[in-house]
């Protein structure tokens, strides 16, 4: 609350106070610091603590100790925890905890709270093997789509957690949070309220050449790629959350090729107006459950330009209009959480992109929302 004293007054009055009362009267607040850590597929570590009486997990973090700083405590408590040693690359969020939050544990004295969460990368399957959690404080830890993290979280941590995560996957600035809401402008991932999601496929092989006439394809959809080298994502709201998706989609009938069924799906779902289809390869679906059970098939994975990105409209298959992102190829991987074999093939896709149309290497932008209205390619 501010003061009616004018400054002058203020001033004055500080500086009859003793330095001890003047200490008293400023606002105290504990300090926490806690960690995004993922897997290869982009799903978070959380860990449950044994201490907690409503079961609730936490992202990987504790108290800032005494003449501690917050990135210090964040890397004692990753190793404390995990028994791991690694390095920390940014500050994603910080939250400002209020003293009476509905969600503080009954009986709590807890004066309010500043928590720093920092980015601590991914890990590898040897360092995941290498976990080893103290067990009289942690019972034990998962890799989670933060779909499922959030419920495991109590809601303002899995607010925190949502931000800071997207913060990361969006290349944007440090989250500024007040009990769990952005305090500044809410960036384009979190307004839709944008997830990633774990996929069965995402380790499968891309075969480079040409899929064999023995097997059908069921599915075809494309890095579409805007002059400036980004890719366009589009995103479908539901009850829990958006999941991104390149556009693309099931080879309909109707279809005379896949590249026909690229071009439908990129205007239905985005508006986007295709030229030059290429193909990259293709990934096996063994099954084809997803199809009701067909049997193998191919996923076709290809390569396409924009030449115009029209007003938003209704998606035919949904009956709402999906919102619609500009990622890097390296941020859309990310994002659709296909791990190295996805950052592999985003890498062939601008590849092909620089060596077939010309186009720049995407600078590292943050990922951005296309109006409404749609937007002019030069």
């Amino acid at each position: 609350m501010s003061s009616s004293l004018p400054p002058s007054a203020r001033v004055a009055s500080q500086a009859v106070l003793s330095t001890a009362q003047y200490a008293a009267a400023r606002h105290a607040a504990w300090l926490g610091a806690a960690a995004i850590i993922t897997d290869e597929v982009g799903r978070v570590l959380l860990v449950r603590p044994t201490y907690r009486k409503d079961d609730s997990w936490l992202l990987p973090g504790g108290v800032v100790e005494a003449d501690e700083h917050p990135h210090v405590t964040c890397q004692r408590e990753i190793t404390e925890e995990l028994g791991l040693v690694l390095p920390l690359s940014a500050v994603l969020a910080v939250h400002s905890f209020s003293q009476h939050h509905p969600d503080l544990e009954p009986g709590s004295s807890c004066p309010g709270e500043v928590r720093f969460v920092f980015d601590a990368g991914t890990l590898t399957p040897d360092q995941v093997e290498a976990i080893r959690l103290p067990r009289e404080e942690l019972s034990e830890y998962a890799f989670l789509e933060t779909r499922d993290a959030v419920q495991r979280l109590r809601p303002v941590d899995g607010q925190i957690m949502l931000a800071a995560y997207r913060a990361r996957l969006g290349n944007t600035a440090t989250a500024h949070l007040a009990d769990g809401q952005h305090i500044l402008d809410v960036p384009a991932l979190d307004r839709h309220d944008v997830h990633v999601r774990y996929r069965p496929f995402w380790d499968s092989p891309l075969h480079r050449g040409p899929v064999p006439e023995r097997l059908p394809v069921q599915q075809a959809w494309a890095g579409c790629f805007v002059p400036d080298g980004r890719i366009v994502l589009v995103a479908d709201p539901g009850a829990r959350g958006a999941l991104p998706m390149l556009p693309g989609g099931t080879v309909e009938r109707t279809d005379a090729t896949p590249e026909d069924t690229l071009h439908r799906e990129a205007a239905e779902e985005a508006q986007l107006t295709l030229t030059d289809p290429v193909r990259l390869g293709w990934v096996l679906d063994e099954t084809g459950e997803v199809y009701g059970g067909v049997g193998p098939n191919a996923r076709l994975r290809l390569a396409a330009r924009v030449t115009a990105i029209g007003p938003a409209a209704v998606d035919p298959a949904t009956g709402h209009p999906l919102a619609r992102l500009l990622a890097t190829p390296a941020l859309a991987a990310a994002l659709l959480g296909w791990g190295p074999p996805g950052a592999r093939q985003a890498q062939l896709a601008v590849d092909t992109a620089r060596a077939r149309w010309g186009l720049p290497t995407a600078s590292p932008a943050a990922i951005e929302e296309i109006p409404a209205e749609g937007m002019p390619l030069s």
